[in-house]
């Protein structure tokens, strides 16, 4: 008798699934907005001395709120304000380039809130995360173009035309929809070394604007900025732009008002009215006085500065040289 053994039924082997945590996104803005390893918010009141010239630099800053100066004093004791700063800038990123020292101080002209972070830290996170990295050097070219703006205007412009620019920069015109825009109120000392001038210009100046409602300045501490400056920074004669109420003023007086000369510099009219650069060098800078550039994404500033611009254009319009 054959016995048979009873089937034995095999459960299938169940496969081992591993699952692996999907790394998150990495957010820019999150990261300059968050405190963390490296990474410290701090407050500063209005007036308060952030870092000096010649302080051992210890990390850069980023600006959540408030206005910053940047400003540079020479062995002689002569200062300069290199510029006003914002929410959204970077500052103090020296050292990432190995500067030892401080090349200039910061004071903050409002009250600010800052992110503080480490050399160490900012190093480590643009290694690893290559959209911080674009984001830092985006603002780094864009600050260098700035600063050749600045030169150039500095050298080709007014001291009116100067002050007009600094004024619609800093109160950032150019944004759709806006037509006037309030900033912190700056001692005319402070603007004269923006602008590269005298005090007494300023003064001058300053109140020639506000007489043509360019400007507002008598209620509050803020300084109210209207797009009508635009025509001072386009108007090609010494940069004087006189409205129908000043122009009937003007003519009842004997003699015009001017302003106050720079000791050592060329009158205005001659400044603004040298030779201009040869054809491709000039157009870059002379026909867009704000630095802003582009020809795709065309603000209200561009078009402005565009249609007042001389030099040859395209069939599109677009610019031949710049």
């Amino acid at each position: 008798m054959v016995v048979t053994a009873p089937a034995v039924r095999v459960a299938p082997v169940a496969k081992k699934i591993t699952t692996t945590k999907k790394r998150s996104e990495f957010s820019p803005h999150a990261f300059l907005s968050t405190i963390g390893k490296g990474r410290d918010m701090l407050s500063f009141q209005k007036r308060n001395l952030i870092f000096a010239q010649g302080d051992s630099t210890d990390g850069l800053f980023f600006i959540q709120r408030g206005k910053v100066r940047l400003s540079v004093v020479s062995e002689n004791g002569k200062e300069a304000t290199l510029g006003i700063l914002g929410e959204g800038d970077f500052f103090g990123e020296g050292g990432l380039a190995g500067q030892p020292l401080r090349m200039s101080s910061a004071i903050a002209t409002t009250d600010c809130v800052l992110l503080h972070i480490e050399k160490k830290a900012m190093m480590h996170a643009m290694s690893l995360e290559p959209k911080l990295s674009a984001m830092f050097l985006k603002y780094l070219l864009k600050r260098n173009i700035r600063y050749q703006d600045d030169l150039v205007d500095q050298l080709f412009n007014s001291s009116e035309k100067r002050l007009a620019r600094v004024l619609l920069l800093m109160a950032q015109f150019g944004k759709e929809g806006v037509s006037e825009m309030s900033v912190p109120r700056l001692s005319q000392e402070t603007l004269a070394e923006m602008v590269g001038t005298t005090r007494s210009r300023v003064s001058f100046f300053m109140n020639r604007f506000r007489k043509l409602g360019f400007i507002n300045y008598d209620v509050g501490d803020n300084l109210h900025v209207h797009s009508s400056l635009l025509n001072v920074v386009l108007h090609d004669d010494d940069g004087a732009v006189v409205s129908k109420e000043a122009k009937t003023s003007t003519e009842r007086g004997n003699k015009r008002l001017e302003p106050p000369s720079e000791p050592g510099e060329p009158p205005d009219k001659e400044r603004a009215r040298r030779p201009p650069l040869p054809s491709g060098t000039g157009c870059m800078y002379a026909c867009r006085p704000l630095g802003i550039r582009g020809v795709r994404h065309r603000s209200k500033l561009d078009r402005a500065v565009e249609n007042a611009c001389p030099q040859p254009r395209g069939k599109r319009g677009v610019p031949l040289f710049g």
